[in-house]
């Protein structure tokens, strides 16, 4: 996982999954959208991007923050996915909770 980057003009927070989203990451990717949804962003982004799979509990974990971060009066949006990820969750209906976007992380400030 990356650390959470803020962009505090536009309350936008960008968490980068790295991992599969699966059952034996939930306690760290629960740990680290708590925290980034502690911020009261007006746009979380989960990028996706390098997220191998995603499991029932990573979709859990998704839309428990989703909740939270709209009950703050903020959106969460996923980006990046994977066809195998983009199919998991619309077997699971939940892209029709969860935004989506196509695209990918921008770079860091700063590198070139």
């Amino acid at each position: 996982m990356q650390p959470i980057a803020q962009t505090p003009a536009t309350r936008l927070v960008e968490v980068l999954v790295t991992d599969p989203l699966d059952t034996g990451a939930v306690p760290h990717v629960r740990a680290l959208l708590d925290d980034a949804a502690a911020l009261r962003p007006a746009d979380l982004v989960v990028d996706l991007t390098a997220c191998a799979y995603v499991d029932a509990a990573g979709i859990g974990v998704l839309l428990d923050v989703h909740r939270r971060v709209w009950s703050d009066g903020g959106r969460l949006t996923l980006r990046g996915l994977s066809p195998k990820v983009a199919r998991t969750l619309e077997l699971a209906r939940v892209d029709r909770v969860l935004q989506v976007t196509e695209g990918s992380a921008r770079p860091p400030a700063g590198s070139s």
